[in-house]
């Protein structure tokens, strides 16, 4: 009767240990693949214009100088920065609407691709609703945290 009750407990302690290990390698392999993909993203903005009247739009060109495909939008965030405040706001992406603490994209200069992915070397146009009055400085970040800043003059 011990002797079984010794194989099941190390029956059970080695299966742990091997499941545990596993985990652990898996957990290894998906972290180095997600630092991979974050190296070889890489954005540029070009083309920083403010509006001056209400409601303050700041648009830009974001290239995607990289080698990762961009398209997870929805997880990406703009911080635009109110020089006359000195308060910063944080913008989501919102496709479908217009209003102030929203970006979305306006324009996609004809891609034909990978239809609604930023692929290497392709230029989206930006449009940041902001509340910000005066706004002078933003940086749009990746869901894989890479981002890009720009001021404007």
């Amino acid at each position: 009767m011990g002797v079984i009750l010794l194989v099941i407990v190390a029956y059970v302690v080695v299966s742990g240990t091997l499941f545990a290990g596993e985990t652990m390698a898996n957990t290894q392999k998906d972290i180095t693949l997600l630092q991979e993909a974050r190296l070889r993203t890489v954005l540029s903005l070009t083309d920083l214009v403010n509006s001056t009247t209400q409601p303050y739009i700041v648009s830009a060109n974001i290239t995607n100088t990289g080698t990762e495909i961009i398209g997870d939008f929805k997880h990406m965030d703009v911080i635009v920065y109110d020089n006359e405040d000195g308060v910063y706001e944080v913008c989501t992406y919102n496709q479908d609407l217009d209003t102030r603490g929203h970006w979305k994209i306006s324009s996609y200069y004809g891609e034909f691709i990978h239809p609604n992915e930023l692929d290497p070397g392709e230029v989206y146009q930006i449009q940041i609703t902001t509340v910000a009055d005066v706004p002078k400085w933003f940086q749009i970040t990746t869901a894989n945290g890479v981002s890009a800043s720009g001021f404007k003059k």
